[in-house]
């Protein structure tokens, strides 16, 4: 398996940012996260802050949450009214996604790039977690917030990737049947992770 895609879905504060970028270092691939934005917008013709304000995150409204939109990879032209609508808005962002799974080996942070990516049978799917004692531990350097309030910030973002990922895939966010490989950093550590990940493309490979 010469051409692969490392998809990480990570719990907010579990370093699986950390991880998809040690791991893209060491194997010489590229890293995409907030990048895959920008790339969007620069495919789109649509301004980069309309794709940052619906970031892996849905409306507030409850009947939104509430109705499923699971992505089967149409877009909307250009000439209809929807084209910058939340979920075209998504949906040109899984075209980002798939063309360059398409073009190169590389390493994809959330946006629901597992589910995105399915049908690729050069995908390694990993969902990074921790416990949210651990979590808050690592954020605590990151913000001016008490512990009480780093708990909060972790427990809503991970609801919001959660529901966010479910109305676009129709799957819940945690089930370990999505992934290929479920990595817990405060058991492991980060170096041990990007070694696992790296023997697990090694053993595809053969």
């Amino acid at each position: 398996m010469k051409h692969f895609i490392i998809t990480i879905a990570r719990g907010y504060g579990s370093g699986g940012k950390t991880i998809g970028k040690m791991l893209a270092e060491e194997l010489g691939i590229h890293y995409y996260d907030r990048e895959l934005l920008r790339l969007a917008s620069d495919d789109s013709g649509i301004n980069e802050e309309l794709f940052g304000r619906v970031d892996e995150q849905l409306k507030q409204s409850l009947l939104y949450k509430l109705v499923k939109k699971e992505y089967k990879g149409e877009l909307i032209p250009p000439d209809k009214e929807d084209f910058i609508s939340n979920d075209n808005l998504f949906n040109l962002q899984a075209k980002v996604i798939k063309d360059l799974a398409g073009e190169e080996s590389c390493v994809i942070v959330g946006r629901c790039a597992d589910y995105i990516l399915k049908d690729n049978p050069n995908v390694i799917k990993i969902f990074v977690h921790a416990s949210l004692e651990d979590c808050v531990i690592r954020l605590k350097d990151m913000f001016s917030l008490s512990p009480k309030e780093l708990e909060k910030k972790v427990i809503d973002t991970d609801r919001r990737r959660a529901e966010y990922y479910r109305y676009y895939t129709g799957r819940i966010w945690e089930d370990v049947k999505n992934y290929d490989l479920c990595l817990n950093t405060k058991q492991l550590g980060f170096d041990k992770c990007v070694e696992i990940v790296k023997s697990y493309i090694d053993i595809r490979s053969k």
